[in-house]
């Protein structure tokens, strides 16, 4: 199926509903490091940061909220 206009579209007002976006800064020449560990693990940067994150949540006090 081809992208369109429309479809791209479509899943943008589908993401602005369905998440929250957090920007991340890191120091120079961290963000290279971050994108090779995530491809040894076979995630996007994205997926792997979020795990990280859950996994850190799911130790803490917050791990009730943790879906």
């Amino acid at each position: 199926m081809p992208y369109t206009k429309a479809s791209g579209q479509a899943v943008n007002r589908y993401s602005k509903k369905a998440y929250d976006d957090v920007r991340v800064r890191v120091k120079k020449g961290q963000k290279e490091l971050i994108q090779k560990r995530a491809e040894e693990l076979n995630k996007s940067v994205n997926s792997y940061i979020v795990d990280l994150i859950e996994q850190d949540m799911k130790d803490s006090k917050y791990s009730r909220d943790v879906e």
